[in-house]
């Protein structure tokens, strides 16, 4: 029987939303949606709808992304610059 790997994601935490209107490609929708019905499986909780993983996504991308936290830093800097 063949392991299948984990997803990125865990639980998805119940936090305060901010609304956000944003259109997606039917295709991103699509994969969405299947990576909330393999993400039930997995954690053995229901279902979540698929735009309630679009918050989660971008704050695993971005603590994933090991420029960002550098270019937010310089970003925050009178002038912008790095010291």
């Amino acid at each position: 029987m063949r392991t299948l790997p984990k997803l990125e994601l865990g639980t998805i935490e119940d936090d305060k939303p901010i609304k956000v209107t944003h259109e997606l490609p039917a295709s991103v929708h699509g994969n969405l949606a299947a990576y909330a019905e393999i993400l039930a499986r997995e954690t053995g909780q229901p279902a979540v709808d698929p735009v309630k993983l679009i918050g989660p996504m971008l704050a695993r991308f971005m603590a994933a992304d090991r420029s960002f936290p550098k270019a937010r830093r310089a970003a925050q800097r009178p002038g912008g610059a790095e010291p």
